[in-house]
């Protein structure tokens, strides 16, 4: 598919973004069919940009997965801020995903913001995502709340990523949206994380499931070994970091029980992802302040960060 360049054909890059926990990572899974990204029920459980390559007989569409935007606290957060800031620019067009069962939230607000302060801005299409929540009625409301926000949308869809509901209608109109050119990406692929990158998600995705409300945002996932046996099945060594000792005890349980269900959680996902057998052997060690350092996050692969 890569050497298609029939006329017709049309390709291009689309930036999801929203607030923490809106369901853009639920949206992108549901659009590709398969789970790419991880999800969870807390907050900024994506920390970086991943694509997921939709591609069919017509079109291929790069979406571009993104940490929720927010107003930081740590260099993390300012990095996972301008991670979105650099997708949103690099973009064709923005799907920028609401929870419509609440109204625009501040965090809602700080991205109308930064929509009105940047030139040449690309097309925003608005996605309220999950209107099964709510009434005709609330809908319309919902609705005209947050155009208030930001009145240049291109269009307004209505979503449920979970029901799957609008989703036909989202792709038609990203479809259309995107400029005439031959595909990015053969075919079969359909995202630019290798499996080790996938595996450290997912092992960071069981840890939000099974861990209290302190925990999960000081929680970092380092795969140290990814290989492969004889047998086909893969062996997989991950360190998971926090950011004081107290932690460190919660995250591992009494006896050790919270960390084996977190391994065992991880080890399904990452099986069922991959389609093999998983050998998953996790740890647990202390990274002081780990949030706040420049070099430990730059290790983890965050480029864009820098001193307070």
């Amino acid at each position: 598919m890569a050497e298609i360049i029939q006329q017709s054909f049309r390709s291009g890059f689309v930036s999801i973004i929203g607030r923490p926990n809106v369901g853009k990572s639920t949206l992108v899974n549901a659009l590709m069919g398969q789970k790419i990204a991880a999800v969870s029920p807390k907050p900024q459980t994506t920390r970086a940009r991943q694509l997921a390559i939709l591609s069919d007989e017509d079109a291929q569409i790069i979406l571009m997965d993104t940490p929720g935007m927010h107003h930081p606290i740590h260099t993390l957060g300012r990095a996972m801020n301008a991670i979105v800031e650099e997708t949103l620019l690099d973009s064709d067009v923005i799907l920028w995903l609401v929870d419509a069962s609440q109204p625009p939230q501040p965090e809602d607000r700080l991205i109308a913001d930064f929509f009105r302060s940047v030139k040449h801005l690309p097309p925003v299409v608005l996605g309220l995502n999950k209107m099964d929540l709510l009434g005709k009625k609330e809908r319309e409301v919902r609705r005209k709340e947050f155009l208030d926000l930001y009145p240049e949308i291109a269009d307004v869809l209505p979503l449920s990523a979970r029901d799957h509901s609008g989703l036909d209608e989202l792709l038609q109109k990203l479809k259309a949206m995107l400029p005439v050119g031959s595909a990015y990406f053969p075919e079969e692929q359909v995202t630019d994380y290798q499996e080790r990158q996938i595996a450290a998600d997912l092992i960071r995705e069981a840890a939000l499931l099974f861990l209290q409300q302190e925990v999960p945002h000081a929680i970092a996932v380092r795969v140290d070994e990814f290989s492969e046996r004889e047998s086909g099945a893969a062996y997989i060594a991950a360190t998971l970091f926090v950011e004081k000792e107290s932690q460190k005890g919660i995250v591992i349980g009494k006896g050790g029980a919270r960390l084996k269900k977190i391994g065992s959680l991880a080890r399904k996902s990452i099986e069922e992802m991959s389609g093999r057998s998983v050998f998953l052997q996790l740890r647990v060690k202390v990274s002081e302040n780990w949030r706040d350092n420049v070099t430990f996050l730059r290790r983890m692969g965050y480029e864009a960060v820098e001193k307070k």
